[in-house]
């Protein structure tokens, strides 16, 4: 369904629509493959994160990829937004309509989506995405690059995940997912698919190739199951 808010065009999806996430998430008139982008609706206690995160958008420009991500125009969701759509690439938002009290949605987005849960809107934002990049954030961040490798796990998808380590911020994430996988609860498959660059030209070097480790399950056949 589509509604007009202060002259922008939304499109509403509900989780009754993502049961045929396909048809809900038409990527046939995009101009160019989308990246995920997971990072904080606040920007951090030092500018190091806000550079990095207008830098990377401005990487993802120059090389021909869009973005797709939270939908907010505050913290480094706005910051990488607003370089990716200033660089002329496309940028497409999804928030849920509970938070636009709380996040302001960016106004000058592609394609602006409104869910009715944070659920449809993580399902909406992954099948838009060919890859996933997680900058610094908060609980939110976390969840979401958690979740997406969680999907991964179970043959879900097949599509790069890239943990931008910037600063070193997720130095004890890692440090905790290996101590996780030494003591048994991960496989060291599901470690090395999340791939870890200390640098942007390198997580964009990254997307040029596959990032693709064999599998005894076929990811299609899981999908939608």
């Amino acid at each position: 369904m589509q509604m007009n808010i202060n002259n922008t065009n939304y499109e509403v999806l509900t989780s009754q629509d993502i049961t045929h996430i396909e048809k809900a998430v038409d990527k046939s008139t995009l101009a160019m493959p989308l990246v995920a982008v997971y990072c904080g609706s606040r920007s951090g206690n030092d500018e190091v994160y806000e550079k990095a995160a207008r830098e990377l958008g401005q990487a993802l420009a120059k090389n021909g990829l869009g973005l797709v991500y939270g939908g907010a125009s505050i913290g480094l969701m706005g910051a990488v937004a607003d370089e990716v759509i200033n660089s002329g690439a496309q940028a497409v938002g999804v928030i849920p309509t509970f938070m636009l009290k709380h996040e302001i949605a960016h106004q000058k987005l592609t394609r602006l989506h409104l869910t009715d849960t944070m659920h449809t809107r993580k399902t909406v934002m992954a099948e838009y995405a060919d890859a996933f990049i997680t900058l610094p954030g908060g609980l939110g961040t976390l969840e979401e690059i958690m979740e997406i490798a969680t999907w991964r796990q179970l043959y879900q998808h097949e599509k790069p995940m890239i943990i931008l380590n910037i600063n070193g911020f997720y130095d004890t994430l890692i440090e905790h997912l290996k101590y996780t996988t030494e003591q048994g609860f991960m496989k060291q498959q599901d470690l090395d698919r999340l791939v870890v660059c200390n640098s942007i030209d390198e997580a964009i070097d990254l997307l040029h190739v596959v990032v693709k480790i064999d599998d005894e399950v076929d990811t299609e056949k899981m999908v939608g199951k």
